[in-house]
């Protein structure tokens, strides 16, 4: 991982976790000097506000091109509509993914209310805020489910859950707005009959109430969730990026899901950044108090409550969970 802010120390560790053994290099040439060998590809993992390449950042890609690297590359810059990009890729025989690039508008598919036929729970992770955790905890719901019995599939709906390898996703930020109900809810269906999945989690993205994104709201039109999980910060004041907006309280984002969409919040899941784990308790008691939902932190504590989280709305599965 390079960060040259952060360099010499341990990408588990600066995320809070337990040391990964990742370590994060200063620079591509200490990175390259790390790992030994060449590696096949070069993940551009940023997600800067404007979508675009910085001119230094510009130069690092094409350095990694040069070296004879593969690029992923998650902006809505699509390097290979850039003709510098594009004839530095052919010259050293590889390829560069873009993958936030929609397919072609002539194939971009309308909600067509096929939606009704998948015949199984799908379960959005929703939040309050974007860089919230969504993605991580929609991650560890579906792998308990899987774990448990509960076949899963995770619906990704970002660049960064398309890298980090979903099966079934479209970067929906990406695709025109008549388009976007239309494309996660075909992608859905094609999960639904390529996976015959028990219960299909879907990734959110940024918060409905967030005047800067309306990616949550095609999320709701287009999958038609039958549950949300809703992710929060219990000591983020201002919303990430926008430091004049006061965060919303939980209660408030649940009333205004259950208002927009025909669905119910199931359950609270909390980001402890700058909570101790002792907070982190006070406030899975006092959620739970005031909304009345399961509360719990999908990191730190056991996954097996969001499992039961998921059992309590829908106790049908528990067959499949083999927990009756």
């Amino acid at each position: 991982m390079i960060d040259s802010q952060k360099a010499g120390l341990d990408a588990g560790a600066v995320l809070g976790e337990r040391p990964n053994g990742v370590p994060i290099c200063c620079d591509l040439a200490d990175a390259l000097a790390q790992v030994g060998d060449l590696p096949d590809y070069f993940i551009f993992g940023m997600a800067p506000a404007s979508g675009m390449l910085s001119s230094h950042e510009r130069g690092l890609v094409l350095e990694a091109i040069d070296l004879g690297m593969n690029v992923v590359n998650g902006l809505h810059e699509f390097l290979n509509d850039d003709p510098v990009f594009a004839a530095a890729s052919a010259a050293k025989n590889v390829r560069i993914l873009d993958v936030r690039k929609p397919r072609a508008k002539k194939d971009l598919r309308l909600f067509s209310g096929r939606i009704a036929e998948v015949a199984c729970p799908r379960i959005a992770v929703l939040g309050t805020d974007c860089a919230i955790g969504k993605r991580t905890t929609a991650t560890i719901l579906a792998r308990a489910l899987n774990d448990c019995g509960v076949k899963t599939v995770l619906v990704g709906t970002g660049q960064t859950g398309l890298i980090q390898g979903a099966r079934y996703g479209v970067s929906l930020d990406a695709i025109p707005s008549q388009f976007c109900a239309g494309e996660l809810e075909a992608t859905i269906l094609e999960a639904f009959e390529g996976e015959n999945p028990d219960v299909i989690v879907i990734e959110g993205q940024g918060a409905l109430s967030h005047p800067a994104y309306s990616t949550s709201s095609f999320i709701l039109r287009g999958s038609c969730p039958d549950a949300v999980v809703l992710q929060h910060a219990p000591r983020r004041v201002n919303r990430c990026d926008f430091e004049h907006m006061a965060m919303p309280s939980p209660a408030d984002e649940i009333n205004l899901i259950q208002l927009f969409a025909n669905t119910k919040v199931i359950g609270l899941t909390l980001n402890h950044e700058n909570m101790t784990d002792v907070e982190v308790s006070a406030a899975i008691t006092r959620y739970e108090a005031e909304l009345g939902v399961p509360t719990t932190d999908a990191l730190t504590r056991d996954p097996q409550r969001l499992l039961e989280m998921v059992l309590l709305a829908f106790p049908e599965l528990k067959r499949v969970a083999g927990t009756q």
